[in-house]
């Protein structure tokens, strides 16, 4: 292992492009430490907001999600505090979009150019929605005494306000061209990289909320206890998200081929391949889909917790208490079935827009035993439901088990971030192995 691992430095291109990756994480870390200046009691606000049972509340939920993205930047309002979730958010809108406009599915069929275009709209569409999360953002922290002359309509304030928009809309379209770097000159996707360092960079700082949370809940047998069953549960899940990851059903395909034999003579044969359908081609789109729609109700609730219309503040009050509360069954219930659906639902549009089907027969490639056309797409319909179905049923599962290992009353395990992990390291693996392969080594797994 330490061979191989070794042997990837002796490659000077490949080399360059591990440290132009590394080099563009570390800018990326330096500007997480950048934040709005705050003075001192907005600062006092802000760790109240986001410590104890106040970070376990509406706000904290929904903050806890895009805390994920950005690796703790949010706790200290950093300008990239929103990290890439507009970015990636405008991407799941378009891919939605594309079956629907065909404008934009006719930018599918215009190989590299339509591709680039494509990109060049979600960068667009990035930038409004950007600034509209970072006002939404900038609202609730309002709300919370965390900014406290942040005002759209008042004069005095209306120029700082619009300066920190435009600091974190900017800071969103920033991370986004540093991930489009590491795409194009690095190793790995850029954005997904972006993520995962968020991620591991939050690491200590999880580890040691869970220990004092632990010790300090239930003595040191309890916290023992707690930190096992949570150590077991991240264990099975870990391990369940790697073969989720690489499960696949791979369908042979055989396509017709001719060659010259002797004098004018074509003789067909048939290549043999197969199509890799993916257990969980969705990703983590269905978990985040799904935490959208339980935080959203969560954050209405808890911006009308304020208002002065008493039916209205007590209804409020209800959903966040009842509803939409973390800690109680049926909101594990409605997060499983919610994951379970959106997985499906977005299988299904990836597998629209792949057009698998349509594309063999436009090829003269079929299944063997299937007639091209109709019967094809049946058959592969019907395998992308039972793989489907065995992909929603542990994305839901991992969702709920979340809730279940506790930490001393805290939710430290958060699926999302562990799938990001999984498929982070996965892809970057098998793009230092495809690198070494292609200058003729053994490869990096092998």
């Amino acid at each position: 292992m330490w061979e191989r691992l070794r042997s990837i430095w002796t490659v000077p291109d490949l080399r360059n492009k591990i440290l132009f990756t590394l080099g563009i994480l570390a800018v990326f870390r330096i500007l997480a430490h950048i934040t709005v200046p705050l003075n001192a009691a907005e600062q006092q606000a802000l760790r109240d907001t986001f410590s104890g049972s106040q970070g376990q509340s509406g706000f904290g939920q929904l903050f806890g999600l895009l805390d994920v993205f950005s690796g703790g930047s949010l706790k200290t309002f950093s300008i990239v505090g929103l990290s890439v979730y507009p970015y990636i958010t405008a991407t799941i809108v378009m891919q939605l979009l594309q079956p629907i406009i065909p404008a934009l599915q006719n930018l599918a069929t215009q190989g590299e150019a339509g591709r680039l275009r494509f990109s060049q709209i979600t960068r667009i569409v990035t930038v409004p929605l950007a600034f509209l999360q970072a006002m939404g953002s900038a609202a609730l922290y309002a709300q919370k005494g965390i900014l406290q002359n942040f005002s759209l309509i008042d004069p005095r304030y209306m120029l700082e306000s619009f300066s920190i928009l435009l600091a974190l809309t900017t800071g969103v379209m920033i991370l986004v061209w540093l991930g489009e770097l590491i795409t194009e000159k690095g190793i790995g996707n850029g954005i997904s990289l972006i993520i995962f360092a968020g991620i591991v960079t939050s690491l200590p700082q999880t580890v040691q909320s869970g220990y004092v949370a632990a010790t300090g809940s239930g003595g040191i047998g309890g916290g023992i206890v707690s930190i096992g069953v949570f150590a077991l549960v991240g264990f099975l899940v870990l391990i369940g998200m790697v073969y989720l990851y690489l499960g696949q059903r791979r369908v042979p395909v055989q396509y017709p081929t001719k060659r010259t034999v002797g004098r004018n003579m074509l003789v067909g044969s048939a290549q043999t391949t197969y199509i890799p359908m993916q257990v969980n081609s969705a990703g983590m789109i269905p978990l985040i889909f799904a935490s959208s729609m339980l935080l959203f109700p969560s954050v209405i609730a808890q911006y009308l917790t304020a208002s002065s219309v008493t039916w209205l503040k007590n209804a409020a009050v209800f959903v966040t208490t009842w509803v939409v509360n973390p800690t109680t069954w049926w909101y594990w219930v409605l997060n499983f079935l919610l994951v379970f659906a959106f997985t499906y639902f977005y299988a299904y549009v990836l597998w629209q827009q792949q057009n698998i089907p349509e594309n063999l027969q436009k090829q003269g490639a079929f299944i063997p035993g299937y007639r091209p056309g109709e019967p094809t797409s049946k058959y592969l319909g019907n395998i992308l439901n039972r793989i489907t179905l065995a992909g929603a049923l542990f994305l839901g599962l991992a969702t709920v088990l979340p809730y279940i290992a506790r930490v001393g009353g805290q939710q430290l395990l958060g699926t999302a971030s562990l799938l990001i992990v999984v498929g982070v390291v996965l892809d970057t693996i098998r793009q230092l192995e495809a690198q070494m392969v292609m200058r003729n080594y053994s490869g990096f797994l092998s």
